[in-house]
């Protein structure tokens, strides 16, 4: 694959002030990428990141604070953010909200909340980015999950919002072209959720797993990585990072 260099190209990233969007964030910068980093409430986290990363190679971070179900204000939020450097040449959309819906359970909060977060705001930042990234020939990684495919119990409204995410990836990859590739990546078993999970329950799933054995957000950062500064010739994709799980039965 034909690699280029990516030091001094732009990144913006969603939801990044924490888990896979911070190593996202740690590793494109350590390449040389000039970060829009985005969060939404995680302030502090936030900011010591930009300060760690900016004592290392100054003004390289800049922050953008957006409540991304707010759709109507994604558009100034893009043209904010190209301010700090004039152009955006790759987005990650990894900002997501994850609990359990229960079929019975549900109700319209949950609904909105999930498929605006997991769906909605990557249109409609993607839709609102694109200009931009078709003058710098860019592109865009969409974090999607394996239960995209093979559905969670009682996340039916995540695992809808993540399939709908999937489908995007290819229709924008369609939409986008030539100018902007567009692929995601299905992580499967790399950080337990943020709620309690029981230690049966983590190895019953990793016993699922080929790899016998837990990812980390390292592997979807370098999976990044790989996907905006090598994988020139590849679109439309998606890109499981889960240890093999999706070869069990």
């Amino acid at each position: 694959m034909e690699q280029t260099s990516i030091a001094g190209k732009v990144l913006l990233v969603t939801g990044a002030s924490q888990r896979i969007g911070e190593s996202i964030v740690r590793l494109m910068h350590a390449e040389g990428m000039n970060i829009i980093l985005h969060y939404r409430h995680s302030r502090s986290d936030a900011q010591k990141i930009q300060q760690e990363l900016n004592a290392e190679r100054e003004d390289s971070v800049i922050l953008i604070q957006a409540d991304l179900s707010e759709t109507n204000k994604i558009s100034e939020m893009i043209r904010e953010a190209v301010k700090g450097w004039g152009r955006i040449d790759a987005i990650v959309n990894n900002a997501s909200s994850f609990y359990p819906t229960p079929i019975g359970d549900i109700d319209e909060k949950a609904w909105d909340d999930l498929i605006n977060s997991n769906l909605k705001a990557p249109l409609f930042l993607s839709q609102a980015a694109a200009p931009y990234l078709k003058q710098q020939q860019g592109c865009i990684v969409n974090i999607v999950d394996i239960h995209a495919d093979r559905p969670l119990k009682n996340h039916t409204v995540y695992c809808v919002a993540k399939a709908g995410l999937a489908m995007l990836t290819k229709s924008l990859a369609r939409e986008l072209a030539p100018e902007v590739r567009v692929n995601a990546i299905a992580p499967g078993a790399i950080l337990w959720p943020e709620n309690d999970i029981d230690d049966v329950t983590k190895k019953r799933i990793l016993s699922n797993t080929v790899l016998k054995r837990q990812g980390s957000a390292d592997d979807i950062a370098t999976t990044v990585r790989f996907l905006i500064n090598e994988a020139n010739y590849i679109t439309g994709q998606i890109l499981a990072v889960d240890g093999g799980r999706t070869l069990s039965n």
